[in-house]
């Protein structure tokens, strides 16, 4: 990946709807060149998916819990990992270091939501031994933008 890789990259971030020609002048290319850069960076893994960044609070899930889980069980790693793919709520699951195994990030419509994925979802899970919700009062920052390059790092 190079500097123009690294251009492109943070216009599609910041801006996602804009035309190839307006990357591309950014990046003093073409927009041909532009897509075919973006093709490769496909191809290579470099840009996962494309996707819309929906306001949560304007579809109705205003609720943004976090709940570490403590999974005991070995067997039941994969079933809990397969239920948390699987429930629509779960916007990340990490298998952490610590005193519990997983953290998972939550968007919920409310509190009542929230106690009814704990109690009907979650908890009941083979290996499932213990839990801890935290819940956000309000959020000072959530990107999904990377930074192509941090403060003291250099690229090839």
């Amino acid at each position: 990946m190079d500097g123009i890789d690294r251009i492109i990259l943070d216009r599609l971030q910041a801006d996602g709807t804009q035309t190839y020609a307006e990357i591309g002048s950014a990046a003093g290319l073409s927009a041909s060149a532009v897509n075919d850069r973006l093709k490769r960076l496909k191809a290579e893994g470099v840009i996962r998916r494309m996707t819309a960044d929906v306001d949560p609070a304007a579809v109705g899930l205003s609720l943004l819990a976090f709940v570490l889980v403590a999974v005991n069980d070995p067997q039941g790693q994969g079933r809990f990992r397969g239920a948390m793919k699987a429930a629509p709520e779960v916007l990340e699951c990490h298998h952490v270091t610590g005193d519990f195994s997983y953290l998972l990030k939550l968007r919920l419509r409310d509190t009542a939501h929230l106690e009814l994925f704990l109690m009907d979802r979650l908890k009941p899970l083979a290996g499932v031994d213990r839990t801890h919700t935290l819940i956000a009062l309000s959020t000072v920052k959530e990107t999904h933008i990377l930074p192509s390059s941090l403060p003291g790092t250099v690229h090839a």
